[in-house]
């Protein structure tokens, strides 16, 4: 059974954006700002003294689950089109 709040496609992508980041992070006041507030609400990221985000441990442990297992992947009922 799945546990974890669900994450709309656009924090997903905001966590994958943290990800690629690394420990420089992202600051705040672009326009994934609400995904990324989002995010820290829910413990998958938080902000340094520098006021940027970063992803914590359990935000990486979320991206290798929901966006790199994806990685990869055709898309469902996808064929080659002719």
């Amino acid at each position: 059974m799945w546990n974890d709040p669900y994450l709309e496609t656009c924090c997903r992508s905001a966590l994958h954006r943290l990800y690629l980041a690394g420990a420089y992070g992202r600051p705040c006041g672009l326009m994934d700002g609400p995904c990324l507030e989002r995010l820290e609400r829910m413990g998958l990221a938080e902000r340094t003294a520098q006021s940027r985000f970063v992803a914590t441990d359990a935000g990486l442990a979320r991206h290798a689950q929901e966006v790199l297992r994806h990685q990869g992947k055709p898309a469902p009922n996808s064929s080659p089109r002719s």
